[in-house]
């Protein structure tokens, strides 16, 4: 029986608060009236590659390591019918091939279920343990979370063997449980850290991320940019009670995809991140909502479109 299965929380995390979407598409288009002559590029999900695509797929009852990872045609299909997009494509059009990967359950999600939402929000959140669990700064994968993280492993093995591609990139979020989940998922790789690929920023202590020093120590085969900073000067920018909101967080994601379809010519790719942080992706993608479980993954071919 597969430990990634969504809960209520996951569900919210994915449908939530709709008028956020509606503010981020706002932004979006004041940002492109304020930047005519730059060219920026639009993003949409190509269908007919995964099931998680389909509307008629429930989001709730799927279950992704026990159907193929819902490939809706082989995994050489698949490969062919993506190279061919890209051979085909204007200069100005790329199609990627993304995995996005949500960490496996830190003590933080223990913490968030283990009181209600108004004694979350209103003490324990700014707060590193109760004195029985730690959550923060920078909360840790919990034993389950660990294991979810080798069943993506295992899962990975298996569709890798049935022809799955290999990524040729991996990039990853700067708090730990996202690190140690790609670890096990991904052994022997050396993802880049990307800063703004992390969870939304704010309050939470949980996600407030190691020093850069700390972080080569534990993982020194992380790849940072040079401008990775020392401390985390992000989490430290939002002060009470302020806290990054949705959209904020959709349009620091659509400028990490924009960087990623500027600077990477891979087609294939891999990010391991966070519930929200992949909620972002899918806004700014345009796909369909789709519920994440803790641990769990969703693969989407991805059209870029420079205009």
């Amino acid at each position: 029986m597969s430990l990634l299965v969504p809960n209520s929380n996951d569900r919210h995390d994915a449908h939530g608060d709709p008028n956020e979407d509606a503010l981020f598409y706002n932004l979006i288009a004041e940002r492109n009236l304020s930047s005519l002559g730059q060219h920026m590029w639009k993003f949409s999900p190509q269908h007919g590659f995964f099931k998680q695509s389909d509307p008629n797929t429930d989001d709730m009852e799927f279950r992704y390591t026990e159907e193929n990872f819902g490939i809706e045609k082989s995994w050489g299909a698949i490969i062919n019918e993506l190279n061919e997009l890209n051979a085909s494509a204007p200069s100005n059009v790329q199609y990627k091939l993304i995995f996005f990967a949500r960490h496996g359950q830190g003590w933080a999600n223990v913490a968030g279920r283990k009181y209600s939402k108004e004694e979350w929000y209103n003490k324990w959140r700014f707060l590193g343990s109760d004195g029985e669990i730690t959550w923060g700064p920078d909360a840790d994968l919990t034993e389950l979370g660990i294991n979810q993280a080798f069943e993506n492993h295992d899962a990975w093995r298996e569709q890798l063997d049935k022809g799955a591609p290999y990524p040729k990139s991996f990039y990853v979020s700067p708090l730990q449980r996202s690190i140690k989940t790609h670890i096990i998922t991904w052994p022997d790789t050396n993802p880049s850290v990307i800063e703004n690929l992390r969870e939304t920023i704010g309050l939470h202590l949980c996600h407030k991320r190691s020093t850069k020093s700390q972080l080569e120590s534990k993982f020194p085969f992380l790849v940072f940019s040079k401008d990775f900073e020392e401390e985390d000067k992000l989490f430290e920018s939002y002060v009470n009670p302020k806290r990054e909101q949705l959209h904020e967080q959709f349009i620091r994601i659509h400028d990490v995809l924009q960087d990623i379809f500027n600077n990477d010519k891979n087609d294939v790719i891999s990010i391991t991140s966070h519930a929200g942080t992949i909620r972002a992706f899918i806004t700014v993608i345009g796909h369909r909502k789709f519920t994440i479980p803790t641990g769990g993954m969703i693969p989407i071919v991805v059209k870029g479109e420079m205009e």
